[in-house]
């Protein structure tokens, strides 16, 4: 019972974790759901990357500050890889200095709320997104973070 988390760093900013801690982080979001094998990639990316990808996967022309992209295997096939989270490090960076956020507990709810998406949790709908909510401010919270949504209450 193995969980492979691999971490691509292709962009750097000041604020950028070390890599221990977005393993860290994601196993904490794993083992609250009870995942005890599994396989994902965590990449940093730079505006230019993210924004290529937000308009080649969901048609917006702009950063956004995480994407995932679920692994589907083919009919049939068990596979353990959950699939791919992508940060954009300079907005990550921007968003936690905008909302007066610590950059660590940022950096953290981001590796957080990408493994929830991973594993199928959405916020299309307020219902969905309570249920995302509560998950991301008891791991944060877990963590010691505070609750990043406080101040949007």
């Amino acid at each position: 019972m193995t969980i492979d988390i691999e971490l691509q760093i292709a962009s750097y900013t000041k604020t950028l974790p070390h890599p221990i801690q977005f393993k860290n982080w994601a196993l904490a979001t794993l083992h609250d759901q009870n995942i005890v094998i599994a396989d994902l990639t965590i990449r940093i990316v730079d505006k230019q990357e993210m924004q290529l990808l937000n308009k080649q996967f969901r048609a917006i022309d702009k950063p956004t500050n995480v994407l995932t992209f679920p692994y589907e295997p083919m009919p049939g096939i068990q596979s353990s890889t959950l699939g791919d989270i992508v940060i954009c490090a300079d907005v990550v960076e921007y968003e936690a200095a905008q909302c007066q956020k610590d950059y660590l507990a940022h950096w953290a709810h981001m590796v957080i709320h990408g493994c929830l998406h991973l594993l199928e949790f959405d916020h299309i709908d307020s219902a969905d997104a309570d249920i995302m909510e509560t998950l991301e401010i008891k791991l944060l919270t877990t963590l010691g973070f505070n609750n990043p949504y406080a101040a949007n209450k």
